[in-house]
């Protein structure tokens, strides 16, 4: 009896925890479809920016000035905020040492956003600027204005960036893109057959170009690691509720044998007993 019980409190615990995660499930599953329509507006405008600049470019090539002296490498780092995700943060962090160790260069700075990663990233002993990452898609401005800001930051004490960001996107694979200096492959190429009519001088054109590109294609970022990182949690608890609805069934099948075993003690029980009676 006691074995039995013990048995269906562990179902009873393992039903409440699999409600609880299939709950977390259905709300990764709404913040994937949230994300998509943001994502589609963000594409749309990053799209729109780098057909300006090339238009642009190609009628004043000489406004994108080549850095000339030795720049300082940014490493961006778009973590996960929150757990259930599998290996999303470890293969990021994978990812960034290899690049790391193929490279001559120096240490780069780095910036990790996503509470998970920067409990990877703790105990490391070069200087790394943290920021929290989004849990909704509601929280991409917020953190946004925190790297924009900490971007600012280095720019004043390192005045020339390479900005590299590594973030996971629609297809789980982790993607090195380029930021700072930006448009760099945009130049040469021919877009419109008239040159842009300008209200302001053409570098400061492009240094406004820049801010907003910046701006808007690091939004793009961010919502398509949010959407792999929604994504992946979404497989994982699935596996999860799975998983526990495998080991209920099971919990069920045993407690199911253990009651079978003592009806046929108590069947026992009781023809002995009528057994001693006749006798």
């Amino acid at each position: 009896m006691t074995r039995r019980r013990e048995l269906e409190n562990h179902r009873r615990s393992l039903g409440e925890i699999r409600n609880i995660m299939n709950a977390m499930k259905n709300l990764s599953y709404m913040e994937t479809r949230k994300i998509s329509s943001f994502l589609d507006v963000q594409h749309a405008v990053v799209k729109h920016i780098e057909t300006v600049a090339a238009d642009f470019l190609s009628f004043y090539p000489d406004t994108l000035t080549v850095t000339t002296g030795t720049s300082t490498d940014i490493y961006l780092l778009i973590g996960g905020e929150r757990g259930f995700c599998g290996d999303f943060n470890h293969a990021l962090l994978r990812h960034y040492k290899t690049i790391v160790l193929s490279s001559a260069t120096v240490q780069p700075q780095l910036i990790s956003v996503g509470h998970k990663l920067t409990t990877l990233l703790e105990t490391d002993e070069h200087k790394i600027i943290f920021i929290d990452g989004a849990s909704v898609a509601e929280e991409v401005s917020k953190v946004l204005n925190q790297i924009i800001d900490q971007l600012a930051t280095l720019q004043q004490q390192y005045k020339s960036l390479n900005l590299y960001v590594l973030y996971h996107n629609n297809e789980q694979q982790i993607i090195n893109q380029q930021l700072l200096p930006p448009f760099k492959t945009l130049l040469h190429q021919q877009h419109e057959a008239h040159a842009p009519e300008l209200n302001i001088p053409a570098d400061e054109f492009l240094l406004d170009l820049n801010y907003h590109y910046l701006f808007a294609v690091l939004h793009e970022i961010l919502y398509t690691s949010l959407m792999a990182e929604s994504r992946q949690r979404l497989t994982h608890l699935e596996s999860a509720v799975k998983h526990m609805d495998e080991q209920s069934e099971e919990l069920h099948r045993k407690a199911n044998v253990l009651r079978q075993e003592e009806i046929i003690e108590e069947i026992e029980v009781i023809l002995l007993s009528s057994v001693h009676l006749d006798e």
